[in-house]
């Protein structure tokens, strides 16, 4: 036997202008986005860290800065004076500029349709009967610190069916899911996922489980027991994610998955199961106690109440007068009213400036 020993090259050695990567006993082509990605990873780059020539400032989302400077002074995360500062200084500080560039990740955060940049950069959501049949789904689009809202409102609202009970005279609502689990699991997959794949994310509802898929990666040599298991931050996308961890919507230590499966057992909730298929699949299977009973098993079509409605809405444009909020829900003016003093009353909404020309907070607690 002859052995021939060829010790791992660090950079990319391309061979008649083609680039290939031995995995196992067997070589493979790069091409398209895995080898955009491998040559990036060569130079300590990541996707979402480089330049988009052809987006402008001025082409970003004044509303979803706003919202950002919002849950960020909330957070504690970025001082008074970063926050105050205008929208240039401001991306410059979160190193969201390569030289005079925006980076692709500013167009994601804070751009009104990052569709725009990349095709796909949005979620899908689906209620199925079983894995053919598929009842009914939304999309969900607009810069990424609004879909994770817009998705989480979704689920809570329309796609999960809360189980009731009394303690005394105080109803509780408990979800097939606990929402600091599923919360944290649509967070890391809108953070993490790979949008170079032009893939969206794909949340499947079940009668007895929830599933999320998106089109993420691994970190190069892991496996996807140490990624269960306690494990350093690794993030896929940096400047997203740092972005997220300014605004509180990610920590910083790797713990996601930890946090998904505490508050599970806490509720006494099955634990998420993960497993690896072209991206990472993360799924909840339904508690026992909280299961359609046998007689209602058709899953029906649950409306949207007219207080999350104004919420979505006030949430999406601020600076809506109620009368606007009414003609967009389809509700009546004194409807909107009504719902919005009781949502002001309970510290879910709140309203800054003149009576003309201010704006609505939605508080999500």
């Amino acid at each position: 036997y002859l052995q021939i020993v060829v010790e791992p090259y660090p950079y990319p050695v391309s061979y008649k202008g083609e680039y290939h990567l031995r995995s196992g006993s067997t070589k493979q082509e790069l091409k398209g986005a895995a080898l955009d990605r491998f040559l990036l990873s060569r130079i300590g780059r990541h996707w979402d860290g480089v330049a988009v020539p052809g987006f402008a400032l001025s082409d970003l989302s004044a509303q979803a800065l706003n919202v950002f400077r919002k849950r960020a002074a909330r957070s504690k995360r970025l001082t008074d004076e970063a926050l105050a500062e205008s929208d240039d200084v401001l991306l410059h500080k979160l190193k969201l500029f390569e030289k005079d560039y925006l980076k692709r990740a500013a167009v994601l955060l804070f751009h009104e349709d990052p569709e725009a940049l990349m095709t796909g950069a949005y979620v899908k959501i689906g209620f199925f009967r079983t894995n053919t049949d598929l009842l009914y789904q939304d999309e969900v689009h607009g810069d990424l610190l609004t879909q994770v809202e817009k998705t989480l409102d979704l689920l809570l609202t329309k796609y999960l069916r809360a189980g009731i009970t009394y303690e005394g005279l105080q109803r509780v609502e408990t979800y097939p899911v606990p929402e600091a689990a599923l919360r944290e699991a649509v967070i890391n997959a809108v953070a993490h996922k790979d949008y170079a794949s032009r893939i969206p994310i794909q949340i499947s509802v079940y009668p007895d489980k929830l599933m999320i898929w998106n089109s993420g990666h691994l970190p190069e040599h892991w496996t996807l027991e140490q990624f269960t298991h306690k494990h350093a931050s690794v993030p896929f996308n940096p400047d997203i994610a740092n972005v997220f961890f300014k605004a509180a919507y990610l920590e910083s230590w790797g713990r996601g998955i930890e946090l998904m499966q505490n508050a599970c057992r806490d509720q006494g909730s099955p634990e998420p199961q993960f497993r690896w298929d072209n991206g990472l699949w993360v799924e909840f299977p339904f508690a026992q106690s909280v299961l359609t009973p046998p007689h209602e098993k058709t899953p029906v079509k649950t409306p949207v109440k007219t207080p999350v409605k104004i919420m979505m809405a006030l949430q999406e444009n601020p600076n809506l007068t109620l009368a606007e909020v009414a003609q967009h829900i389809g509700k009546s003016v004194s409807a909107v009213e009504r719902a919005s003093a009781k949502l002001v009353k309970a510290g879910r909404l709140k309203y800054h400036g003149p009576a003309k020309g201010g704006h609505w907070e939605v508080i999500n607690t």
